[in-house]
């Protein structure tokens, strides 16, 4: 008897998917659309949908009672939490590291290098005529503070080793040694964060990291300090943030925002000194071709019994 896999990329598109006949599997091609490929009790693996939002990610989790693998195409698993109890018992979550590592990266310096040399004013002179020269600041000889050191941060501090930054200070949930560094712990942030010119955001949105840039946080950082976001939307407070943008004293770059998609006439589109793209940072070119290649890599290893990579967790 054949089960079902859901992908929201067709299956004749992918190279390296194990064949059909040989691992008992139909492809489904399904990518978020009101009606379902097939009975969602038929799925075993299921991928979900990429930025779709979290509705249309858990919409078909309540049918699918023999799924046993649920993959993201996404680094974070936030939008696929809320439907987690939804699952039975033994369900494996997997999330896309080694996807967006180079594109969220690059993506962050870019926001780094436009937000301090003042790419954004040079393109309103652009439109207006106006020859805008003057003394900017560098990234050279900054202090860089990375908040989720994860395989992203990792990937941003590589990236940062040419630009001469004065240091680069790591921190994640719990503090280790890494071979740049030691890591420190959240708890540590209250000391690093008046020292840092650059404070970047890439922590997974969990319990404890939602408002983690709250007004004491944000209050902490040093004057004319730039805070970029490349996690998610509600890691930072918005009305905080606003605040303190609105004051002069420090800017933002945002990849992402709380509310998102920003809508219109939201004040965070006018605030003073914050640069926003639109969640940009895993959207590129190279997205494709990682994400066909992690589904080849983790269906072969499902269908021949292989331990899966990227297991964020099981449920219970």
């Amino acid at each position: 008897m054949t089960s079902d896999v859901w992908l929201p990329i067709p299956a004749d598109e992918i190279d390296g998917l194990p064949a059909p006949a040989d691992a008992g599997l139909n492809y489904r091609f399904w990518d978020g659309g009101p009606d379902f490929p097939a009975d969602p009790a038929r799925c075993v693996f299921y991928v979900v949908p990429y930025m779709k939002g979290s509705e249309i990610a858990v919409r078909p989790l309540d049918a699918m009672s023999g799924v046993r693998v649920v993959q993201t195409l996404s680094a974070g698993i936030d939008h696929v939490t809320p439907g987690l109890g939804l699952l039975p018992a033994g369900v494996r979550l997997c999330n896309a590291k080694g996807v967006h590592e180079a594109s969220t990266a690059e993506l962050t310096l870019a926001l780094i290098l436009a937000s301090l040399r003042g790419i954004p004013g040079f393109v309103r002179g652009q439109d207006a005529e106006e020859w805008r020269d003057g003394f900017y600041p560098a990234l050279a000889d900054k202090s860089v503070l990375i908040v989720g050191y994860g395989s992203i941060g990792g990937a941003i501090e590589d990236r940062l080793a040419p630009f001469e930054c004065a240091r680069v200070v790591r921190v994640a949930r719990s503090a280790r040694t890494t071979e740049r560094g030691p890591v420190h712990a959240l708890t540590d942030l209250p000391a690093l964060l008046p020292q840092a010119d650059v404070v970047v955001l890439s922590t997974p949105l969990t319990p404890d990291t939602r408002h983690l840039a709250d007004a004491g946080f944000l209050a902490r950082m040093k004057d004319g300090a730039l805070l970029v976001n490349v996690a998610r939307g509600p890691v930072v407070d918005t009305k905080a943030l606003l605040a303190e943008a609105e004051s002069g004293r420090i800017t933002a770059a945002l990849d992402v925002t709380d509310p998102e998609p920003l809508p219109p006439g939201h004040p965070l589109w006018h605030a003073p000194g914050v640069l926003i793209s639109p969640h940009v940072g895993g959207s590129t070119s190279a997205f494709m071709p990682r994400a066909k290649r992690l589904l080849a890599g983790q269906l072969t290893r499902f269908a021949a019994g292989e331990p899966l990579r990227n297991v964020v967790l099981t449920t219970g």
